[in-house]
């Protein structure tokens, strides 16, 4: 939900117009729809139909992928906010990128928790 409403903010804006925010959009788009994927395999359990995939090696690599590529998204969204003549972009934009800053607090957590799983299944 967090995810949706960075790309949401973003695209109700002229953010074309700024390169920096398409990085930010493909992050925040990329991010949500792989986040979207994997909230389907697992509520479905299709993880567990397809035993050959180390499902805890791949929930880590995408937990700490997203964590990286959101850092330094929320760190170009916030950077790139400017004031402008209409206040409509300068909100969004500056939430977004609070909302950029949590989205990365929650992937931040989620690897490592990702992480502790990761590691006491290699431990086994």
């Amino acid at each position: 939900v967090l995810g949706l409403l960075v790309w949401t903010l973003i695209a109700g804006t002229e953010y074309f117009l700024y390169p920096a925010f398409g990085w930010v959009m493909f992050v925040a788009v990329f991010y949500w729809v792989l986040t979207i994927f994997f909230l389907i395999i697992y509520m479905t359990m299709t993880y567990t139909r397809i035993p050959q995939v180390p499902w805890t090696t791949v929930g880590l690599c995408f937990n700490g992928s997203a964590f990286v590529l959101y850092l330094i998204a929320a760190i170009v969204d916030a950077s790139s906010v400017t004031k402008e003549l209409d206040s409509h972009n300068y909100n969004s934009w500056a939430a977004s990128s609070f909302f950029a800053f949590v989205v990365t607090s929650c992937y931040a957590g989620n690897t490592y928790f990702s992480f502790i799983s990761w590691r006491a299944r290699t431990l086994q």
